[in-house]
């Protein structure tokens, strides 16, 4: 242990020493604070049941729906985007600043996003082709392959605002806003079709991007406007979920009739206000705790597999629920229904089980992920070499 604790120390030294004097350390430490709660909140929320042999899927937003809270927390997708608008327009700005033509900047970056997704989908495939050849209920197909698949729209539409930057770089974030509240008004309101309800899928989380576009330009160098941004964002969500019929819960529920996040709502964007406004407050005190090295080392190494983490999570949930069938299909807080106090207690105790799951995904699969944040070498890659073991060769974090 003490060796251990030496080599740590060494490793995340060697990190903080290589790590650019000018990098922004909060904009990691905020994409990886947002990640990890879209980990935990799917860990948290999504119940995989074993009934009939079969598996379903269902949530204890359900059956208790006094947790909804819990998605105020590990909702964070708001503050992913609010990182992703800031960085794209920052990175746009670079590549224009230093002669790289669109093309080849929005091929890079898009690059960087989709080559991890390869593995998910093709070992995915494999996966559900080889249950149905074997006798597997199309409903757990469905359910497991559903599961794997859903985090992933959200790739498609971060990808296309990124693709869009050069458009909505500057674009006020009241716009996408107002697009919002107009959806929902001729949606719920004037009892539009559902349909229209999808256009905010691209408006709604155009609203943290455009945010994170304008703290690249300085927007939110005073605390005024992210106070601002709390404040209001706050207000119109607790008036929206008491008086305006929204449901409490930032995420779907299974059986609702409306969801705040499939598409997004009002409610959620007023959500994502808030959030986006405590994520630009909170970066003073993130600036400090990312000054010790073994701090900056942790999140440093988890940016540099994100993908990895995020891609790779649902599925780890489900090997373990899987793998406990072999044991028993009644394991209380993994197969049993989420309708209880000791339900919750039990799945605590799984969550270490899950992280190591999908620890073993990470050594299996970062390589896609890193293969990809392999930069040309040029005056413009801003990199921190990592310390490896003197056999081992060294590693790049870059900016995502």
């Amino acid at each position: 242990m003490v060796e251990f604790r030496g080599r740590w120390s060494a490793l995340a030294a060697g990190i903080d020493a290589a790590t650019p004097a000018d990098r922004d350390r909060t904009v990691d430490a905020l994409r990886s604070f947002a990640i990890l709660g879209v980990v935990l909140g799917h860990w948290l929320v999504t119940a995989l049941t074993a009934r009939d042999g079969a598996l379903s899927t269902t949530s204890p937003l359900v059956h208790m729906p006094w947790l909804a809270p819990i998605s105020w927390v590990f909702q964070t997708l708001s503050v992913f985007f609010l990182v992703g608008g800031h960085v794209a327009a920052r990175g746009y700005e670079s590549a224009r600043e230093r002669g790289v033509p669109y093309g080849a900047w929005v091929g890079h970056r898009l690059g960087r996003l989709f080559r991890p997704v390869a593995a998910v989908l093709v070992l995915w495939a494999v996966v559900a082709g080889g249950m149905l050849v074997g006798g597997a209920e199309f409903d757990t197909v469905r359910s497991l392959v559903r599961l794997v698949l859903s985090p992933l729209w959200f790739l498609l539409v971060f990808a296309a605002l990124t693709a869009a930057t050069p458009l909505v770089a500057r674009l006020s974030p009241l716009w996408p806003l107002a697009v919002v509240a107009s959806v929902d008004l001729w949606r719920f309101g004037l009892e539009g079709p559902e349909w229209i309800g999808w256009i905010n899928v691209a408006a709604g989380w155009l609203v943290p991007f455009t945010l994170g576009a304008a703290w690249s330009r300085g927007a939110f160098a005073r605390r005024g406007p992210a106070l601002l941004l709390l404040g209001a964002g706050a207000v119109a969500t607790a008036a929206l979920i008491l008086w305006g019929g929204y449901p409490a819960s930032m995420v779907g529920v299974p059986g609702s009739a409306i969801s705040n996040l499939n598409p997004p709502t009002l409610a959620a964007a007023a959500f994502g206000l808030a959030q986006c406004g405590l994520a630009l407050l909170v970066r003073e005190p993130l600036a400090r705790a990312m000054r010790r090295p073994k701090a900056w080392a942790r999140v440093a190494l988890l940016n540099l597999s994100a993908m990895t983490v995020f891609l790779w999570h649902q599925t780890a949930m489900m090997a373990v629920t899987a793998l406990g069938l072999l044991v028993s299909a009644d394991l209380p807080g993994l197969h049993t229904m989420p309708d209880s106090v000791g339900w919750i207690a039990a799945r605590a105790l799984w969550l270490p089980v899950f992280a190591a799951a999908l620890a073993l995904c990470w050594a299996a699969f970062r390589v896609h992920e890193q293969a990809s944040r392999r930069p040309r070498p040029s005056r413009a890659s801003r990199s921190v070499t990592v310390p490896r073991p003197r056999t081992a060769p060294a590693k790049e974090i870059t900016r995502v």
